[in-house]
């Protein structure tokens, strides 16, 4: 009974996007040659054999390289994948591999039924590939590993919790330029004035098991305040998915409260599950990511620890950015309780454990 339960849950909360089901991932991992790379090399391999990598071999070209394809397939948010993407950066810096990121034989979430800007890899959606050689080079090549889909408990789980990923994260992954355009068109918006950047999630993240508990209404509006009668504001670039949130800092705080007005926000947890505009998918990713560095970009930043405010953080395009970090603990892991926990924590006064 307790394990039907918990597979209710888990599907009600981490349902598969119905686009991704009219989506047909490529086959090119069957039928291929598997082969012995790993062991081949000279030093030590403890750690890639923990990685399920699959060793592989598609022709002949390339004899003296070996290619690393990292995929994840679904995935999840944009960057969650870009944080697994950086773990395996790592990976590859370490054993000399080649990094190739494979987001067109392995669908993402974020991956259109059309190409975007003639691209059917979904990481050129926004960014420039790492290096000189295309996916079908790669697929002809004598030594090739493949990554599995899994975030490793041994991986950093935030950019801004390994001192690597951040140097990575800039040297390493470069923005487009159709979406570098974008963020410097709106970057003009906070030319010499003093932003207050703030990243306030809601929706899923309050029944995330396992992850940072938001904060509340109550929570941001005093720290708010507080930075505002401290420091002199220009504006407060509020970043939050869920729509009630943005309608209560307008409430409370008026003209002063600006924001990327094409980014999607609801009151549920269907940004995946639905698909209300055209390119939808990669305008969520678009919008993550200039949300993003816009955030990096404000001289004040209040946060709670998730994968955009680690970006920000990553990012430091503010060298001397002032930041604000709210700490709630964490959800429960039982995918049980932590639907109810947020909630409970909410109501409750400091004195019995309350937020």
């Amino acid at each position: 009974m307790k394990e039907l339960l918990r597979n209710f849950i888990f599907k009600f909360t981490l349902k598969t996007p119905p686009l991704i089901k009219n989506l047909e991932t490529s086959d090119i991992l069957k039928n291929i040659k598997e082969t012995k790379i790993i062991d081949n090399l000279e030093s030590n391999t403890v750690v890639l054999k923990n990685l399920n990598l699959k060793e592989l071999s598609f022709g002949e070209l390339n004899k003296d390289k070996i290619f690393y394809v990292i995929k994840r397939t679904p995935g999840t948010g944009m960057f969650s994948n870009i944080t697994f993407i950086l773990n395996h950066l790592k990976i590859c810096n370490k054993f000399d591999f080649i990094p190739i990121i494979d987001m067109e034989n392995f669908h993402t979430i974020y991956n259109e039924k059309n190409n975007v800007r003639n691209n059917k890899n979904a990481w050129n959606y926004y960014f420039e590939n790492l290096n000189k050689f295309t996916l079908n080079e790669v697929y002809k090549s004598k030594n090739v590993l493949v990554t599995d889909n899994k975030f490793f408990d041994f991986f950093s789980n935030g950019i801004d919790k390994d001192m690597e990923l951040p140097k990575l994260l800039r040297n390493k992954i470069v923005i487009n330029k159709y979406l570098r355009k974008s963020y410097l068109k709106i970057l003009k918006n906070f030319d010499n004035k003093d932003i207050l950047g703030i990243h306030f999630r809601g929706t899923s993240y309050k029944r995330s098991a396992g992850h940072p508990l938001p904060a509340t209404k109550k929570q941001m509006y005093n720290i708010t305040q507080k930075i505002l009668k401290k420091n002199h504001v220009d504006k407060i670039f509020l970043v939050t998915e869920e729509k009630n949130y943005l309608d209560f800092f307008i409430k409370k705080f008026g003209d002063k409260v600006i924001y990327l007005n094409s980014a999607y926000r609801s009151n549920k947890n269907d940004a995946f599950k639905i698909y209300p505009r055209n390119l939808h998918r990669y305008k969520l990713g678009r919008e993550a990511i200039l949300e993003a560095m816009l955030l990096s970009s404000c001289k004040h930043f209040v946060y709670l620890c998730s994968n955009i405010s680690s970006a920000a953080i990553g990012f430091n395009i503010e060298k001397n950015q002032l930041r604000y970090e709210i700490d709630n603990g964490y959800n429960s892991k039982s995918l049980i309780y932590s639907q109810f926990y947020w909630y409970i924590k909410k109501i409750l006064p400091r004195s019995f454990g309350g937020i």
